[in-house]
């Protein structure tokens, strides 16, 4: 049952730094699907649990802008330790709020520490590689944050549903099997498997949008002209096979999601919401590496004392 007021969030102001991580910790893991060997879609509401309405906005724009201000902190100490890194790939309907997402969450990230990659239609280069190869060209260095806003997994999705863009893909026609989607399944894991065994905190995020919802954000992109560069014909088609897509992820993200490397799946009819739990679901992440600063030995301690000295003595 939906609560009736967002005033059941808290005022996290007053939290300490180990506190608010535990409650980033207990709010992402709503949507944390883990072992995916279970998940039904279904099972996951595009809506919000709290039913946010203008009073609310304060708040929620508090909320996300202490989880902005957490990540900050944390991708810092990320980079001076330099030997962690965190990938982040965003997948998502047309419209579900991938780039605002991304844009919000990650306002405060110093850009020396975060990359983020887009990846559209493959190129003819990228054709003449496997289909890990464009992605892996981007993954994110030790002590920095990588964001990939679509990945590899589009060849599990969009050419699952469009079958015939594998007749483009210059495969060898005995590979094109019944297999073929089971095959790229388990050469994800493996991959994905590899980079956490070399320090690649790997996290997926699906975001949820229901179809009337991007019914609505459609039309306000054809009415507002500020959006109308946002929209094309293609996304209207694509629309037309949503229900082919919602099995595709379903699958997907059954077949996918590991404890090492979850999939969270995270409400999106309601943007506000969706950015606060995609930044708790890195928060947690991050914290996860136990990540400090590293430590400067007694005699290089000694010697800034030292230039300390000169300095002042200037």
């Amino acid at each position: 049952m939906k609560e009736k007021t967002a005033a059941k969030l808290e005022d996290l102001t007053t939290l300490s730094k180990k506190e608010l991580i535990k409650k980033a910790r207990k709010f992402s893991d709503k949507y944390c699907v883990g072992d995916g060997k279970k998940f039904r879609l279904k099972d996951y509401d595009s809506k919000p649990k709290l039913n946010l309405g203008p009073e609310d906005k304060p708040l929620v724009k508090q909320t996300l802008q202490l989880g902005v201000a957490a990540l900050a902190t944390m991708q810092d100490v990320l980079y001076a330790q330099d030997k962690w890194s965190l990938l982040v790939i965003f997948q998502a309907m047309d419209a579900a709020g991938k780039d605002g997402a991304i844009k919000h969450v990650m306002s405060g990230v110093n850009p020396q520490g975060c990359q983020v990659s887009s990846f559209k239609a493959p190129s003819s280069e990228d054709l003449d590689h496997d289909f890990l190869w464009r992605c892996q060209k981007h993954l994110p260095e030790r002590g920095r944050i990588g964001i990939f806003n679509r990945s590899y997994y589009e060849e599990v999705l969009v050419v699952r549903v469009h079958k015939q863009i594998l007749k483009t893909q210059k495969l060898p026609e005995k590979l094109i099997t019944d297999d073929i989607w089971e095959n790229r399944f388990k050469d994800i894991r493996n991959f994905e498997k590899y980079l956490t065994r070399n320090g690649v905190r790997v996290i997926k995020i699906f975001l949820n949008v229901s179809k009337d919802e991007q019914k609505k954000r459609f039309i306000e992109r054809v009415d507002d002209p500020d959006k109308n560069w946002k929209f094309s014909s293609a996304d209207a088609r694509e629309r037309g096979y949503w229900d082919d897509y919602m099995s595709a992820y379903e699958e997907m993200i059954q077949n996918t999601s590991t404890e090492d490397s979850p999939w969270y799946v995270v409400p999106a009819d309601n943007k506000s919401y969706a950015r606060i739990a995609v930044a708790s679901a890195i928060i947690d992440a991050l914290a996860g590496m136990k990540l400090e600063y590293p430590k400067v030995s007694e005699e290089k301690i000694a010697e800034l004392n030292e230039i300390k000295k000169a300095l002042l003595a200037e």
